[in-house]
């Protein structure tokens, strides 16, 4: 078995007793949970630094390991920061776990180097951005789901064990807007250094691919997501809808579109 396979599943296997701990021992934002958060975040960003030790050559896989423990780094500041943010737990690790065993099963595949000239002072910096990014935009849309699952249980008037474990409705839209608002303004600025970094490295603003199209609707609708609810109140689950809907289109294009070039057309 390859190194990187190795090194995934021991990734994936931090993930584990986090994801059981929210559903077993969801009540409590005590020491065990922060150790087993703590965890969590530290094994898939600690696999994807040893993947990119010598080059910045990210395939599918340490693109979604990074894509984990950013939005873990991201969840573990909000949890500490937030009264109720911690119980998105139950929702955010098992999709992380997805995730990881997506990451786990093509670890082996090789990435795209970038083209000669694309490094510049601005790349670190474009790609620390666009991780926040979609870190923040993986939260408002946990913060959706959880909205949705919560509504969904008053409606039926039958509370279930994810709905009791899960933040109370008006917390979570509360989350799924201020989560919204700064993924919005993260991924604006990640479209200016992805601009700037064009320039630099091909002399004109924007590439005409499908992560850029992807990116631009993405924006484009959480934008006018805002801007709705901000003149009307859109609020539950047709706003939930449309903030899933946003992160689908943002997953499209990072993860998806590294899905295709790095596994389909490898």
């Amino acid at each position: 078995m390859a190194a990187s396979t190795l090194l995934s599943l021991g990734a994936l296997g931090a993930l584990l007793p986090a994801t059981l701990a929210a559903y077993l021992r969801g009540e409590s934002r005590d020491f065990v949970f922060w150790v087993l958060t703590a965890v969590a975040t530290a094994v898939p960003l600690l696999w994807a630094g040893l993947r990119l030790q010598s080059a910045w050559n990210a395939g599918f896989a340490v693109s979604l390991w990074l894509s984990v423990g950013v939005t873990l780094v991201l969840f573990v500041v909000l949890a500490a920061g937030t009264r109720s943010a911690w119980r998105l737990a139950p929702i955010l690790f098992p999709y992380l776990v997805g995730l990881g065993a997506l990451a786990t099963v093509w670890s082996a595949s090789p990435g795209s180097p970038l083209a000669q000239g694309a490094f510049t002072a601005w790349l670190p910096v474009h790609i620390a951005i666009a991780l926040a990014a979609y870190g923040l935009i993986t939260l408002a849309a946990v913060a959706a789901a959880a909205v949705a699952a919560q509504e969904s249980a008053l409606k039926q008037k039958q509370p279930n064990r994810l709905s009791r474990l899960l933040p109370a409705v008006r917390d979570a839209e509360a989350l799924q807007m201020q989560l919204l608002m700064a993924g919005e303004g993260v991924l604006g600025a990640g479209l200016i250094t992805g601009m700037a970094l064009e320039y630099l490295s091909e002399s004109h603003l924007l590439r005409p691919d499908h992560k850029t199209v992807f990116v631009l609707a993405t924006f484009l609708v959480i934008g006018a997501l805002i801007l709705v609810h901000l003149r009307s109140g859109l609020r539950g689950r047709m706003a939930a809808r449309w903030v899933l809907v946003a992160y689908l289109l943002l997953t499209l294009g990072y993860p998806g579109v590294k899905f295709v070039t790095d596994v389909l057309l490898s």
